[in-house]
């Protein structure tokens, strides 16, 4: 028997079930919800959130370590808060970033700038905010401490291992423009002591989305071995990229064996160090992704002699990551997720060849006016998302735990696109 995706976000939540074939959302149907808020749509469960939240704590609750959320996988302020209420800290790569985060209500010390090739701007509005930033090479060491002679920084090393669902997701290795390599260490000390500044902290990632922790514990145990040099450190970032399984059946990330590997190279590096330095995670992806489900109508069905079509009004402006990087998202029609299936490309109204969701995905009885179901899009779904073609954002919804829906962003407008555009 085929275990389809749906099946398990079903098992995460009684938010979602499916009754008569159909997809129930929190007791309504799709389409009710995008009559309400618009197509396509995303939507968040809370529930799922604060659930995948409390396995990581439970898997890595050990003293000395933290979880600091990855804004970048949804940004969404309504998010954000729901992150620092099961108290994780949070990552960022941008005064964007930085600036939702403090509005969210994260205090200062819990956020790390975590930044490369920024300029001496973005670096003063961090230190004015009191945010500590991490830097990503020898120039940027040097541009911070010109400006900040004296600073506390941290810096970004390259363990010269990198892992990922795809190449353009590894940031770590030979290839990848993240990071001081391990051959280069040592100038990093150079620099420092140039413009006397306080090395406060290292920091690592190796890629995003991997299902196997070799690499990541591997990762880990190099930027301990780099560690013992700096005698200042009050942190160590370990990176994150804990990777979700976009498909029914496949494998997930043994989160407790991960945890156990992560205590025993604390323990070890503490007993090596002198004194305790805290270890921080980022997990990024890992408590949103598999929350977000984006509801989109069918608008189009094209049967050529070669392949068949179903239109949708989601493109890869509203989803980039199947065009971007061949990611696989599972889709479901909301009305029949089960019954006979025929091969379809199910594409976008961006007018790029690209704009596929999915190629060849088996899909039941689908017709004209429909919703489907695109899952696991918590995570750099509406991130990624963007105004191209000149076509509108969609809307965010959070599904509360007490079931009802709340608006935490609204759909753009057409004046929107309009804004800050000034016509002669």
């Amino acid at each position: 028997m085929t275990i389809m995706k749906i099946d398990n976000l079903v098992a995460m939540t009684s938010q979602i079930e499916i009754r008569d074939n159909q997809l129930l959302i929190s007791g309504r149907q799709a389409q009710d919800l995008t009559e309400r808020f618009g197509s396509p749509l995303y939507l968040y469960s809370e529930e799922v959130i604060r659930k995948s939240c409390r396995k990581l704590k439970e898997a890595m609750g050990f003293p000395g370590l933290s979880l600091h959320y990855s804004a970048k996988a949804n940004s969404n302020i309504s998010i954000l808060k729901i992150m620092r209420e099961e108290g994780f800290g949070m990552d960022a790569v941008s005064p964007g970033e930085i600036a939702i985060g403090l509005k969210a209500g994260f205090f200062p010390e819990q956020i790390i700038f975590i930044s490369n090739n920024i300029t001496t701007e973005e670096f003063n509005f961090a230190v004015k905010n009191r945010i500590d930033v991490s830097v990503n090479s020898f120039g940027q060491l040097e541009l911070f401490g010109r400006r900040f002679p004296g600073g506390r920084i941290a810096v970004r090393i390259n363990p010269g291992i990198g892992a990922g669902h795809h190449q353009k997701v590894i940031t770590g290795g030979t290839k990848t423009k993240f990071g001081v390599d391990l051959a280069q260490v040592e100038e990093i000390k150079a620099i420092a002591s140039r413009y006397d500044l306080h090395i406060c902290g290292l920091n690592t990632h190796i890629g995003s989305n991997f299902l196997n922790c070799k690499s990541y514990l591997k990762a880990a145990t190099i930027l301990c071995q780099v560690a013992e040099g700096f005698p200042e450190l009050e942190y160590l970032d370990l990176g994150g990229g804990l990777g979700i399984s976009y498909q029914g059946g496949g494998s997930s990330l043994d989160l407790m064996r991960m945890g156990r590997a992560l205590e025993r190279l604390y323990v070890d590096f503490t007993r090596r160090y002198g004194r305790r330095v805290r270890f921080i995670m980022e997990p990024g992806r890992y408590p949103v992704a598999e929350s977000g489900v984006l509801l989109t109508t069918v608008t189009d069905l094209k049967r050529n002699p070669q392949r068949s079509f179903i239109g949708t009004d989601a493109g890869f402006n509203v989803l980039l990551r199947p065009s971007l990087y061949n990611a696989y998202h599972e889709i479901i029609n909301c009305g029949n997720i089960k019954g006979p299936l025929e091969p379809f490309d199910i594409c976008g109204n961006i007018c790029e060849t690209g704009d596929i969701l999915a190629a060849e995905a088996p899909m039941p009885l689908t017709q004209i006016a429909d919703t489907l179901a695109i899952l696991d899009v918590g995570a750099y779904g509406y991130a990624m998302a963007s105004n191209y073609n000149s076509r509108p954002r969609p809307a965010e919804v959070l599904i509360q735990t007490n079931g009802e829906f709340r608006l935490i962003r609204k759909r753009d407008r057409l004046e929107d696109l309009l804004e800050n555009q000034l016509a002669a």
